[in-house]
């Protein structure tokens, strides 16, 4: 490499080397060193995205469930056609502790899932944030435990509404109330598919949260 010529690039910086074999320069042919430092920006996975949009497509799906479990229970109400002087045959909801737990508890997960759904959007659009998946990985949590216990209590006592229990002389009261015992089936059906849905929740958050 001759002393006289040197070629340099964009962001490089010249770094001159002595040349014992010249005796009429002291400075060498210079050397090159790229000092150029790009900027990497890690490209956010498909996956991550494609877990977001299915955490906010099953909160939705949750929504529907848990509302339609509150509302068909709280709603459940049938009044038998004959009744005495001192007695009027009907069956509601708030007769039983249970089924009012039931619909406090579906109302109160479906009023969380709604708010939730910011933060589930939020972690569309970043998905590397790690604050909002733990939150709602905890909520999620609490929801599941909350809504498997208020379905089970109520399973419990549609199950002796169909079945009775004769050890206990309780008697099946669903020949006679089938219309109520048809809707609060359907809202235990639909509680527990909530359940369900609130479980595969917290398996998406807990994947996220693992990638992250």
């Amino acid at each position: 490499m001759d002393s006289s010529h040197s070629t340099k690039e964009a962001g490089d910086i010249p770094i001159p080397i002595t040349n014992p074999k010249s005796k009429s320069s002291k400075t060498a042919p210079l050397v090159v060193a790229n000092t150029k430092k790009t900027a990497h920006q890690p490209p956010v996975s498909r996956w991550k995205r494609c877990l977001g949009i299915l955490d906010i497509i099953l909160r939705i799906c949750a929504i529907v469930a848990s509302l339609a479990a509150a509302t068909a229970m709280g709603t459940t109400d049938q009044q038998l056609p004959f009744f005495t002087q001192f007695f009027q045959f009907k069956a509601e909801y708030n007769d039983l502790p249970s089924f009012t737990f039931f619909v406090i508890a579906n109302a109160t997960a479906a009023a969380y899932l709604v708010l939730s759904l910011p933060f589930s959007i939020v972690c569309i659009v970043r998905p590397h944030i790690i604050g909002a998946r733990l939150m709602l990985l905890i909520f999620d949590t609490i929801a599941v435990s909350l809504i498997t216990a208020a379905a089970s209590a109520a399973a419990s006592i549609v199950y002796l509404a169909h079945n009775g229990n004769s050890n206990a002389n309780w008697v099946a009261i669903c020949q006679q109330f089938d219309d109520f015992c048809q809707r609060v089936t359907g809202a235990v059906v639909a509680s527990f598919i909530a359940a369900l849905i609130f479980i595969v929740l917290v398996i998406v958050s807990a994947v996220a949260l693992r990638r992250n």
